[in-house]
């Protein structure tokens, strides 16, 4: 076997594997109930209960199994990483190249939803000058991609290896989107440059969390931005902190519980808390944020047992960014077109002034009218928009 193989990849999990899951659901010791009615206290029992009723009696894995070995996966080896991706060929052999990277806690089912619009654009409302040739890989520790068995996967690390993925792929002209951790690795990617990369899409302005005391807060909805940030970092910042700090120790639970793992896996942010509990609660899905897929993305994580190994990009960009600050080092430019949309329900909607502080000479810029974090997931009608209109003029050569 050559070390840039690619090799066929089929999803196929042992049926003790799948009892052993509902087992582990059936025999969990509940808390009591939270002492408030909000989600100040963390995730709420009675959509804990509601979400491990449906995953125990009615969730089918398998159908899940069926949807995604539907597609192309492979896997193939990049520095020492196993990369497991999924590579969608547009049936218009001029499509534009693209790769999407997802963040945390999701993984390649969240951006599932955009895979046909994007690749067959003329079956869903586009032209086939839409078109994109399409790779979901799914990040080192994360899914079924491999674990890093050494330190230093940060964020510039997992892009130098999408780059080598593309090359292997025989990519010549491509270009990248990315939401979350993944909006980190296409930033990388856009200040890295490398030969073929044409520009990037980002739907969170990570940049702004480490300078947001440097940013401008005079308009209104600057102030929106500045404060909904504010409140993320001083009371929804928990999941980040203990990955940032100590992703081992949260792992022990995350591998052991697949209750505790659900739970951790929807606190994140308020907007797509709140979008998942009613999900569960009161029937109300969100585009297709749904019971099913929902629960796949979080099987998705307990069959791989990715808990902690997901995690430890938290800790690793942790002391990256804390040793480029001791060394008074500034980031390099981004040297291609960056594109940025704003998505109401994010954890901070970014103003087109943030995104161009981050992004001097930001290429395109736009406010999309519904959506929040999960934003192809949620919305993948107006996602799929975004991400046509952003690379439209660069798809000539």
């Amino acid at each position: 076997m050559s070390d840039d193989e690619i090799r066929p990849f089929r999803l196929d999990t042992p049926e003790e594997a799948i009892a052993d899951l509902r087992r582990r659901i059936a025999a969990m010791r509940w808390p009591t109930r939270e002492l408030v009615t909000d989600r100040s206290q963390g995730v709420q029992l009675a959509t804990m209960q509601a979400l491990a009723r449906y995953w125990t009696n009615e969730y089918d894995w398998r159908a899940f199994e069926t949807r995604l070995n539907a597609l192309p996966q492979y896997t193939t080896l990049i520095d020492g990483v196993e990369i497991h991706f999924v590579h969608v060929r547009s049936p218009h052999e001029d499509a534009l190249p693209l790769i999407m990277t997802h963040g945390w806690p999701g993984s390649v089912v969240e951006l599932l939803g955009v895979v046909g619009p994007l690749t067959d654009p003329t079956a869903h409302g586009g032209t086939a000058e839409d078109a994109f040739h399409l790779v979901l890989p799914s990040l080192p520790g994360y899914g079924f991609s491999g674990e890093p068995t050494d330190l230093g996967w940060d964020s510039a690390r997992m892009a130098q290896a999408w780059a080598t993925l593309m090359d292997r792929l025989g990519y010549s002209r491509y270009v990248a989107q990315g939401g979350d951790v993944g909006a980190s690795v296409t930033d990388a990617m856009g200040r890295q440059a490398p030969d073929g990369l044409l520009g990037i899409h980002l739907n969170l302005l990570a940049g702004a969390i480490g300078i947001k005391d440097k940013l401008p807060v005079t308009s209104a909805e600057e102030r929106a931005a500045f404060d909904a940030l504010n409140l993320f970092t001083t009371d929804g910042f928990g999941y980040f902190l203990e990955q940032s700090t100590r992703p081992q120790t949260i792992g022990y639970s995350l591998l052991d519980s697949p209750v505790g793992l659900a739970a951790w896996m929807l606190d994140h942010d308020t907007d797509s808390y709140y979008k998942m509990s009613r999900v569960f609660v009161g029937g109300e899905a969100t585009g297709q944020l749904t019971r099913d897929t929902i629960i796949d993305n979080i099987t998705l994580y307990w069959f791989t047992g990715t808990g902690a190994s997901a995690a430890r990009w938290y800790w690793e960009a942790g002391r990256m960014q804390a040793a480029a600050r001791a060394a008074g080092q500034a980031l390099p430019p981004v040297r291609v077109p960056v594109g940025f949309t704003t998505f109401p329900g994010e954890i901070f909607a970014a103003p087109r002034s943030w995104a161009e502080a981050v992004y001097p000479g930001l290429a395109y810029f736009n406010e999309a009218a519904s959506g929040g974090h999960f934003a192809a997931w949620e919305e993948p009608e107006l996602f799929t928009a975004e991400v046509r209109a952003v690379f439209r003029p660069l798809r000539t050569p």
